[in-house]
């Protein structure tokens, strides 16, 4: 419909203006252009001593394809895919070692709100274990082991590695292009998305953080634009959503960034358990949290957990995006919400954080 020609093939550098493809009835078709954008997204990492073809032994995305149902699995990584793998398999009623290379879960988030999410993994069964290293896996016809560097052993069914991912760049011969990718396969790339040669850009999950579909689409629109002689816009403040149960959103600074930044911030909460809506849908675990400057009102951060969680977020999104005093705390006290709503959480939240200023 847009007059966009698509190709269908697997692709690689002759030079920084030339793709060579290998097209899928065997033929092979050169494309020149003076611009070209890199965005073959990324794969579950698979470090080289372990044995991905053994019929227990799963990444991520192999996982999709078990064909059996292991009463215990041991999920090593306790990233996002690993938290959400970990919550998914605690409610199908499987045993679940979660095995954390560090100290705290999902270190990125507001320490409440990854406090929080232990605290339900744990509840729901799944045995965190954290500041674990990997250093063998042996398997055999009915069972796989799991040696840490700590000494433990960890026998199980089956086991599930979700330690990072790579870049899809290995087979797109960068030399050629004079690019060269990271150690996972990942490129370096400027504020307009421009790796190192100029007329080469990367977008979406080959450049790494924040890997996210949402960025990814926001990436690629920003690139065109440059492109095409717009202005090329950073993407930035892009909400988190992680899909455990219940799931996780959030988006801003969290308290541990504002104190380290020094900033007087406050905090109003709203417990989900404590909104109509929250009451009649049966859902008593949840919060949401809202970090808004001491002085000027304005909102810091959203931080929510519980059902709902990656919809809700949106509204703070919206505000914290208002120039001026479009973005203060006050709106949700000043504007009224559906009831009985989720959203109403915002309300409550707002008028405990403002209860804690008015106080002093």
């Amino acid at each position: 419909r847009n007059r966009v020609n698509v190709h269908f093939g697997q692709a690689s550098f002759t030079d920084a203006n030339t793709v060579s493809l290998s097209l899928l009835d065997g033929g092979v078709e050169t494309i020149h252009a003076e611009q070209v954008v890199i965005a073959t997204g990324s794969r579950p990492y698979r470090p080289a001593d372990v044995d991905f073809n053994h019929p227990r032994i799963y990444d991520s995305d192999s996982i999709l394809e078990m064909e059996h149902t292991p009463r215990h699995i041991i999920v090593y990584g306790a990233g996002v895919i690993g938290c959400e793998y970990a919550s998914i398999f605690s409610g199908l009623g499987m045993r679940v070692d979660l095995i954390n290379n560090r100290e705290r879960l999902l270190s990125f988030l507001d320490d409440e709100i990854s406090d929080a999410l232990s605290y339900h993994l744990r509840d729901s069964g799944v045995t965190v274990r954290h500041g674990e290293e990997y250093e063998a896996i042996e398997a055999s016809d009915c069972s796989v082991t799991l040696f840490l560097k700590s000494g433990k052993r960890l026998k199980a069914d089956a086991i599930l590695w979700c330690n990072g991912r790579s870049g899809n760049t290995d087979g797109l011969n960068l030399d050629a292009a004079g690019l060269k990718a990271d150690h996972r396969g990942n490129l370096k790339v400027d504020d307009c998305y421009r790796t190192e040669v100029d007329n080469i850009y990367a977008v979406g999950d080959v450049i790494g953080w924040p890997s996210l579909a949402s960025a990814s689409y926001g990436q690629g629109r920003a690139v065109t634009g440059g492109i095409f002689g717009d202005q090329c816009q950073l993407v930035h403040d892009v909400p988190t959503g992680i899909y455990t149960l219940p799931e996780i959103s959030s988006v801003g600074k969290t308290e541990t960034e504002l104190t380290q930044a020094k900033v007087p911030y406050e905090v109003g909460r709203a417990l989900f358990k404590n909104t109509a809506r929250g009451q009649i849908s049966g859902e008593d675990v949840g919060m949401l949290k809202i970090l808004f400057h001491v002085d000027t009102l304005e909102i810091l951060g959203v931080h929510c957990f519980g059902a709902e969680a990656a919809e809700i977020v949106h509204i703070g999104q919206a505000i914290m995006k208002q120039s001026g005093e479009g973005n203060n705390i006050y709106y949700f006290l000043n504007n009224i919400f559906n009831y009985p709503t989720m959203a109403e959480a915002y309300r409550i939240a707002a008028l405990d954080g403002v209860n804690r200023i008015s106080r002093r």
